[in-house]
């Protein structure tokens, strides 16, 4: 039986000239030991160059340093390479598909969340906008608008190219356009944290006294071990929060609901305790996407609650008392179904519940793993 956990797929969208080529690169570049599954149109974009392309996978296929993979597809080509990247052998931690000319992003949210594949999962979708040209983009693409509708997580790139006003007015149409609750994340030339997106593995792979993350730095004229990335986790704030009582569910899923749009991304691992549903639940947000995945507690594994939350302009201290209003004394008393708001949020609900219907990717709601 596969006991591996399915790879995120997250769909990276927005029209030319957006920067969200930029922004991949960026990703490439700062992604740490993370190996990386690539899927675009073509290579030609990519920066393989400074990746060091270490040579032929397959059809279409190339290796980059530090073990990402790259595909160049059309859209009836799309499952074929998803399958392909999502090989054990690989061992891809997370799969970026670039979303320019293979499919209407709503349509490759709606195959990714009905996939049979059962080694990936859909990781939510980012859309990047160019903030110098948001009105000329919309008024040359009027699918603009409904791009925004199902984006979980919204770029707005050359935010240096834009004084203040003009971004403030932007954010504002942006907050009309998209669905309630989505974050919005500024950047210049495209450099976001790649940890809003994906857990950034260490290198453990060394050439000599340096390891691969070294050399690209000083590759990049950056001594500093920074991956070139001119410091963008400094713009974000991570709180973190731990106890070992379990949660409510409905306490939990109530502050999930609610979160600031500052909140840019949420992970860990939270306990629920109810009676058949004693299970560790891994929590993933990026922005408005929600995904629960539960799997059964190791061996002396303790009952932890652990969750990282990462955004910016955020209230530390009054997250953590929210969060510190969901503990549970008596989760054993509590009825299954409780659990049913957070069964919605699993990709393959347990059997026996009946979790309530799925939002659908046009609604306002959080988006759940179908």
């Amino acid at each position: 039986m596969n006991s591996r956990q399915p790879i995120p797929v997250v769909v990276l969208a927005g029209f030319l000239g957006s920067g969200k080529t930029t922004v991949l690169n960026h990703l490439l570049a700062g992604r740490g030991g993370t190996r990386i599954g690539v899927v675009v149109n073509d290579f030609g974009s990519i920066e393989v160059d400074a990746m060091s392309v270490a040579g032929q996978v397959g059809d279409s296929m190339v290796s980059l340093g530090g073990g990402c993979l790259c595909c160049a597809v059309d859209g009836s080509e799309l499952d074929a390479y998803l399958e392909k990247l999502s090989a054990p052998v690989h061992r891809i931690d997370v799969i970026v598909i670039e979303a320019s000319g293979l499919a209407e992003p709503q349509e490759m949210i709606r195959m990714l969340m009905a996939s049979e594949n059962p080694d990936i999962r859909y990781g939510g979708m980012v859309e990047v906008v160019d903030a110098a040209e948001f009105d000329a983009t919309r008024a040359r693409h009027p699918e603009t608008d409904r791009h925004l509708a199902v984006a979980d997580l919204v770029v707005l790139n050359k935010t240096d190219r834009v004084d203040a006003t003009e971004r403030a007015r932007i954010e504002r149409e942006l907050a009309v356009l998209c669905a309630p609750g989505t974050p919005v994340v500024g950047a210049d030339h495209g450099r976001i944290d790649p940890e809003l997106l994906f857990d950034r593995r260490p290198w453990t792979e060394t050439r000599g006294q340096l390891s691969f993350e070294d050399l690209l730095a000083e590759a990049d004229g950056h001594g500093d071990g920074h991956d070139g990335c001119g410091h963008a986790h400094a713009a974000y704030e991570s709180t973190e929060f731990t106890t070992e009582q379990a949660l409510s569910p409905r306490r939990f899923i109530d502050f999930l609901d609610r979160r600031p749009a500052g909140l840019y991304r949420i992970k860990g691992f939270v306990h629920f305790g109810v009676p058949g549903h004693d299970d560790c639940y891994e929590v993933h947000a990026v922005g408005r996407f929600l995904r629960f995945a539960p799997r059964p507690w190791g061996r002396g594994e303790a009952r932890v609650n652990r969750l990282v939350l990462i955004g910016s302009g955020t209230d530390g201290p009054g997250l953590l008392r929210e969060l510190e209003a969901c503990r549970e004394p008596a989760p054993h008393e509590a009825r299954p179904e409780s659990m049913w708001c957070v069964l919605r949020y699993v990709a393959r609900p347990e059997p026996g519940t009946e979790p309530e219907a799925e939002p659908d990717p046009s609604d306002g709601g959080l988006r759940a793993e179908g």
